[in-house]
């Protein structure tokens, strides 16, 4: 049985969980990388993203919201995780205006490429999340990161896996709460010409363990950017791309794993097994957004003891701000 979280606002803990009411061309893409950050020239713009429209071949229309499980138990819990592509200028691009139209419960954002010291003071002064909590590579300044931002407090947080080899460059951070454990994740990517191959399928071994662990505990819910496409359904051009980073071999049976040993379900997948088109990120070339010439590789899992408890797994593909869609998620706890 999944104990029942709490209602009300705590004191000093801000707001407590609400309940929620009705809703008021295919060219191989090359795939997504994680470069180092590099000075740009002066002046120089960052590629504007634009969303595709109705008249798009291919288009994913996220269907309306559902706000209760499979026994008409109501959404007490609304989780959103983004793949925020540097997050100073996702402020800039006014990420933060839809989190507060979203209004989650928790957000989880990934690739930040910035340390707590550096944080905008847009988030420094985010009232509607009083809970924060940051990791970021210590010597990598502008490079991979993760946030994990709640109304509630968690009862306790920590930072990486465990190994020291895996934990250098804050890629996940750990919050449990009272009904589950949430882990919020940025997997290492593969790279170009696959040169950290090895060490992404040494990751995700470490990984696992690490998940079956916290598993053991409590229910788990883990999100973020993946930074894999699990099946031919999940990118627009999946023969072109099947030596490429987020497509290889080596790394979807890696993600088949995680769902067997950890026994955790993909929330999408299990709502919509054939959806088509649905993806979450887009290569900022050749107008791969316009065309939805996209990849699925963010996801929320969750321990199958938690399926009852699903109403709705979401993938928000009109939301702008970064390279990556965010995604949200329904729970009835």
């Amino acid at each position: 049985q999944i104990p029942t979280l709490l209602r009300g606002s705590g004191e000093g803990r801000g707001p407590g969980w609400r309940v929620w009411g009705p809703p008021s061309p295919e060219d191989p893409v090359p795939p997504p990388t994680e470069p180092k950050a590099k000075k740009g020239k002066k002046g120089a713009k960052e590629p504007k993203e634009k969303a595709a429209t109705s008249e798009d071949a291919g288009l994913y229309e996220d269907p309306p919201d559902r706000r209760s499980s499979s026994s008409g138990q109501p959404a007490t819990l609304k989780i959103c995780s983004w793949n925020v592509d540097g997050l100073r200028a996702w402020v800039k691009k006014k990420g933060l205006d839809w989190v507060r139209e979203e209004a989650p419960d928790i957000l989880c954002l990934q690739e930040t490429k910035c340390a707590e010291s550096k944080l905008p003071p847009e988030l420094k002064d985010l009232s509607d999340f009083p809970h924060r909590y940051w990791a970021a590579p210590a010597d990598k300044e502008g490079y991979s990161g993760v946030g994990l931002l709640s109304r509630r407090r968690p009862l306790s947080v920590s930072y990486g896996i465990g190994e020291e080899e895996h934990d250098q460059e804050g890629r996940v951070i750990v919050a449990e709460f009272e009904a589950f454990v949430l882990v919020t994740v940025y997997v290492p990517n593969s790279g170009r010409g696959l040169v950290r191959l090895d060490y992404r399928q040494r990751w995700d071994q470490a990984f696992r363990r690490f998940l079956q662990a916290q598993a053991a505990r409590k229910p788990l819910v883990l999100c973020g950017d993946l930074n894999v496409a699990h099946e031919e359904i999940d990118l627009r051009n999946p023969k072109g791309n099947k030596k490429n980073a987020g497509f290889t071999p080596q790394e979807r049976q890696g993600f088949g794993e995680l769902l067997g040993t950890v026994d955790l379900a993909d929330s999408f997948r299990h709502l919509y097994p054939a959806a088509a088109y649905a993806y979450t990120f887009w290569t900022y070339m050749m107008n791969a957004r316009s065309k939805n010439v996209g990849w699925r590789l963010d996801y929320f899992l969750l321990s199958r003891a938690l399926l009852p408890s699903l109403c709705d797994s979401k993938i928000r593909s009109a939301a702008l701000g970064s390279d990556h869609c965010p995604i949200t998620l329904y729970l009835a706890l």
